[in-house]
């Protein structure tokens, strides 16, 4: 046992001795390299402190400590995964560089203000140009304003202009890349019925295509997915979702009465209902024999697809005694929902004694409303001299609008006008003739260049191009030296807008020209301060405000040069060039 523990002792020993030996050969190369021996010192004994701590850790973290650190772990992700989706809110089309605009664009915009102007904006009819800048300031992506405003409620209003703007295109683009916006089953709605309205089966459901296996929480917008998947022999399908429906408390057993006839599983019933365009529709599709007689209380959505499907009463079976029934189809065309032309034939099939026609400035009085109507336009179409037809046209459209039916004589007077020689029009009656032709939209056309006039000049090219600064440098003080070297030459607000933009953009322009104009634009001081602070957004819904129902054309140079001046400050020379080639230029 001795001999053992010996043994042992003289091992120690010798393998301390190794141990000491192999360490000063490893220390021999860091004296003739010169390292510095007390940093290698150092960082040693931090790695050894780093090895201790990781072994006290080891023997003294418990099972409960782990699950503790395990459970905040949790925590913090989901803390994290919850501040990622509250600054995820990109709900648009347009990528923010596409008009220099930026993704916080509204960071600093106040809610307030906001609900305020969108109030303002949507009570109008909102011009295209406006609807223009509109759909730039809310379909571009960009995180949503922080202050006073809910997300849900920017959300909405990104819904209620895609509703109010009407363009059945772009709500589909949109529905294609955001499947998952909040309110996406409003728009599926709106643009379903749009169609189902028209009777297009085909392009209504087309919408459930683009938004893919998307589900939907509103029981109108599901019903309408099941209708198309079964309208597209997709059964199977279609009971699936329905069956997911009815576990989670779905319950109609119109909807369930109607599809099932469809697919063969159930006798077939007579009932009709008007609830909503899609009950309509399928009453009609199921029940034989259909039959449904509109009043004053039908939706304009029903009046539609009555027209479509060609289900309104025809013109010649109206009885003429049945004066409701007339005065019902005048203000369903007031409504757009009943065709002009019918109307005027039914005006042609009242009958007048000759007595009446000849002196009908004076008999309509005595008449009925309806009938005052069909005898003034019946004398209208028997009146050759160009005056007496448009003052009877005149005095037709004050009686349409004296009932409140304005709109039901509105194509049919831009015809009739149309048909009369404009050089024939007495004075009084020429701001009639003007107000109330439809002025069909024609293709932009190419610029006329005027190099005598600074804002109809060559220059605009550069809006349209972007040349280099240099290259557009030169031409415009050129030009300028061209034309300003006539002394009596006055520039204008035009010309001002003009010269201010290229001069935003970096063109020097010579003092002696420059001296010429002075900027007449006064900005007030809160719009100002908005445009220092970057509240990008919010300028852009003033904007939209001051445009409102007007053309941009139409709008006074002093309004224009405002726009501009603000959007110039605001660096948006995108939506400036735009608007600049749209007001400034001659086309032909």
């Amino acid at each position: 046992m001795k001999i053992l523990k010996l043994l042992n002792k003289k091992n120690c020993t010798f393998f301390l001795f190794i141990i000491f030996l192999s360490s000063a050969i490893a220390n021999e190369p860091a004296d003739i390299w010169n390292i510095d021996k007390t940093k290698i010192e150092t960082e040693e004994n931090s790695k050894n402190e780093t090895l201790v701590e990781t072994d006290n850790s080891e023997e003294s973290i418990s099972v409960y400590d782990l699950n503790s650190q395990k459970n905040e772990n949790e925590k913090n992700q989901v803390l994290l995964e919850d501040t990622i989706e509250n600054k995820i809110s990109l709900f648009g089309l347009y990528d923010p560089d596409v008009n220099n605009l930026s993704i916080d664009m509204w960071k600093k915009s106040d809610g307030k203000e906001i609900k305020k102007l969108f109030d303002k904006i949507f009570s109008q009819d909102l011009s295209n140009d406006a609807l223009d800048i509109l759909e730039i300031a809310l379909l571009t992506n960009s995180n949503t304003p922080l202050e006073n405003i809910s997300k849900n409620d920017f959300y909405e209003f990104q819904k209620n202009f895609l509703i109010k703007n009407n363009d059945l295109n772009l709500i589909k683009s949109f529905m294609e890349k955001n499947p998952d916006f909040i309110f996406r089953d409003d728009l599926i709605n709106y643009y379903a019925n749009f169609y189902l309205a028209k009777a297009n089966i085909e392009k209504s459901c087309e919408i459930f295509e683009i938004i893919g296996e998307t589900n939907l929480s509103d029981s109108y917008a599901s019903k309408l997915k099941i209708y198309c998947l079964i309208n597209s022999d997709k059964i199977d399908q279609a009971l699936l979702i329905y069956d997911l429906k009815k576990e989670l408390g779905f319950k109609d057993d119109f909807f369930e009465n109607k599809i099932f006839k469809l697919i063969g599983f159930e006798e077939e019933s007579n009932q009709i209902s008007d609830k909503n365009l899609l009950e309509l529709h399928l009453s009609h599709r199921i029940v034989n024999n259909f039959e449904y007689i509109p009043d004053e209380n039908t939706s304009k959505e029903v009046w539609k697809y009555l027209a479509s499907a060609n289900l309104l009463e025809k013109i010649e079976n109206i009885d003429l005694e049945d004066i409701e029934k007339i005065n019902l189809i005048e203000k369903a065309v007031h409504d757009g929902n009943y065709n002009e032309e019918d109307l005027f034939s039914l005006y042609t099939r009242y009958q007048f004694t000759f007595n009446q026609l000849l002196n009908a400035k004076e008999n309509y009085k005595t008449l009925d409303n309806s009938s005052q109507r069909a005898l003034l336009y019946q004398k209208m179409l028997l009146t050759v001299e160009p005056n007496e037809k448009l003052y009877l046209s005149r005095l037709l459209k004050s009686l349409f609008k004296k009932d409140d039916l304005n709109n039901a004589f509105y194509i049919k007077l831009s015809n009739i006008l149309l048909s009369i020689d404009e050089n024939k029009i007495k004075p009084d009656l020429l701001s009639f003739y003007n107000n109330n032709i439809i002025n069909e939209v024609t293709a932009i056309q190419k610029i006329k260049f005027n190099n005598k006039i600074i804002h109809q000049s060559k220059l605009l090219n550069y809006f349209a191009e972007k040349k280099e600064i240099s290259k557009i440098e030169k031409e415009t003080n050129d030009l300028l030296k061209n034309i300003l070297k006539d002394k009596k030459y006055i520039i204008s607000t035009n010309d001002e807008i003009l010269l201010e933009s290229l001069k935003y953009d970096g063109v020097k322009i010579q003092k002696k020209y420059s001296a010429r104009y002075s900027s007449t634009v006064n900005i007030p001081p809160d719009i100002q301060a908005k445009i220092n602070n970057r509240d990008i957004g919010l300028i852009l819904l003033r904007i939209v405000e001051i445009i409102g129902e007007d053309k941009l054309e139409n709008l006074g140079s002093e309004t224009l040069n405002f726009i501009l001046i603000t959007l110039n400050q605001l660096d948006l020379d995108k939506i400036r060039d735009k608007i600049i080639l749209k007001t400034l230029p001659i086309r032909v």
